[in-house]
């Protein structure tokens, strides 16, 4: 139910020369507040992918099996997670709407710093037989609750600071950080391998980047409870803090089950397509194809590099021309590049494999640069938190955390290795598909109770200038 505001009570829309210094100041100190943690966020999870030979082989390995049963298992330990995140949406993000973001994202970068940090210190199936493996499931579910409202949070609190006119540019930094994470995880995986050598790195080296999460999440913290939370939250919802509404989720599912249909088709593309290119895509180049380790790696190094250059260009570019625009050439892209793109990847050639990541990781930026932007406004104020993290971590339980396993599985059934291109394709009919019934909301405005962009209408009426097509799904 997306009731319109009359004319007169149109939200104003913020640009970013009319914010005061003290303003602009707490914009930009909230955007990065927000950006660090999510780097922690995807740290964590990056390592858990760059080191998957080495989880299979200490968790896993019961019995000298020599299959791909145990790299398999190893993956459903990454998915693990994922299925947890819908818990932590569902608790947290209304958890966000009610008591207020920063409060969540404090909470969150406690959980998932300690969590991450725990798997430096767990004994392996050879000390401890199937506990091993059982406690490395439990910490796992932990990052996934407390990830099913880090993400959402971060970018709720960062695009409620942002001004409207700039929230593209402003997004696209808590998306660096995510690159930024990765990108940190890949070089600190790779240079330890090259550094200590295979055999140390199964002994004990594997535990490093887990245990050096604390340090990074105590840097998080520390920037984090410093955070102010955004006026969109608290002046638009006096009440939202006063426990006076009806809970955010019953009004989520009762007023917007639409957006929520919307978010989770978009979202499956965003999920299938970064942890196949950014998490699988070490495991697909070395263990699949038989690629040398240390080069796969460094060639999704260098094309991370190139995406956290131009992401922030990207995202500005959506504040001037819209999302949308950005957005359907990414879902187009995905649907008829990726299978050709996966066939370069399989070449013996570094310059074409490099190329095939390339075409990929370009179509990835040009998704996540404004997603932090696009995302949080598809819901009004009130179930913003909600929406994002409710929607968004189903469909990440099911599509995101699982492409790993699901394409490591359907490779080792069918044989056929072209699989990954197969499934990114589909991802990107699906994307495409909702985000054409996408409001464009770029410049619009977040405050208020009503879906950003359904009042075009009577802003055209008034004699505003709006971004990209207004009124067009």
């Amino acid at each position: 139910m997306n009731t319109q505001p009359e004319a007169a009570e149109l939200p104003p829309i913020t640009r970013e020369i009319d914010l005061t210094p003290v303003q602009r100041k707490r914009a930009r100190k909230s955007v990065a507040g927000a950006a660090v943690g999510n780097a922690i966020e995807w740290f964590d999870y990056g390592i858990y992918g760059y080191l998957i030979a080495y989880i299979s082989e200490s968790f896993f390995t019961f019995n000298d099996d020599e299959s791909a049963l145990p790299r398999i298992l190893a993956f459903a330990g990454f998915a693990v997670s994922f299925l947890v995140r819908p818990l932590g949406g569902l608790i947290l993000g209304p958890l966000g709407d009610r008591v207020g973001r920063q409060r969540v994202l404090v909470f969150t970068i406690i959980l998932i710093s300690c969590s991450t940090a725990a798997i430096s210190v767990l004994p392996t199936f050879h000390d401890i037989g199937f506990a091993a493996p059982i406690l490395l499931m439990l910490l796992r579910m932990i990052q996934g609750f407390s990830a099913g409202g880090e993400y959402a949070g971060a970018a709720v609190f960062m695009s409620e600071h942002a001004p409207d006119n700039r929230r593209g540019f402003y997004g696209s930094f808590l998306e660096f950080g995510t690159l930024a994470g990765f990108s940190a995880a890949a070089l600190l995986c790779t240079g330890l391998t090259f550094a200590l050598g295979d055999e140390a790195m199964h002994a004990w080296g594997w535990r490093v980047p887990f245990a050096l999460t604390l340090l990074l999440g105590i840097i998080a913290l520390w920037m984090r409870r410093s955070l102010d939370e955004p006026e969109t939250f608290t002046k638009d919802l006096p009440d939202a803090n006063k426990g006076s509404q009806p809970n955010a989720g019953v009004r989520l599912f009762r007023d917007h089950p639409g957006q929520l249909l919307k978010l989770f088709g978009f979202v499956i593309l965003v999920n299938v397509a970064f942890y196949l290119v950014l998490t699988y895509m070490p495991s697909y180049l070395s263990e699949t194809l038989g690629h040398d380790p240390v080069q796969s790696n460094m060639s999704l190094v260098v094309i991370q590099l190139i995406m956290m250059a131009i992401i922030a260009p990207l995202g500005a570019l959506s504040d001037r021309i819209g999302r949308k625009p950005l957005l359907i050439t990414a879902c187009a892209g995905f649907t008829l590049l990726s299978v050709p793109a996966i066939m370069l990847v399989q070449t013996g050639s570094v310059w074409t494999q490099l190329g095939g990541i390339a075409v990929l990781g370009l179509l990835l930026v040009i998704v996540i640069s404004s997603i932090s932007a696009t995302l949080p406004a598809l819901f009004p104020t009130s179930v913003r938190y909600s929406g994002f993290a409710i929607g968004y971590n189903l469909s990440t339980a099911i599509f995101g955390g699982t492409a790993a396993m699901v394409n490591e599985a359907l490779i080792e059934v069918t044989g056929n290795t072209l699989v990954p291109g197969y499934y990114l394709a589909v991802a990107g009919l699906i994307g495409l598909v909702s985000v054409l019934t996408f409001n464009e909301t770029a410049g619009r405005s977040l405050r208020g109770n009503v879906v950003p962009g359904s009042d075009d209408a009577l802003r055209i009426a008034q004699g505003e200038q709006l971004i990209g097509r207004p009124g067009h799904k």
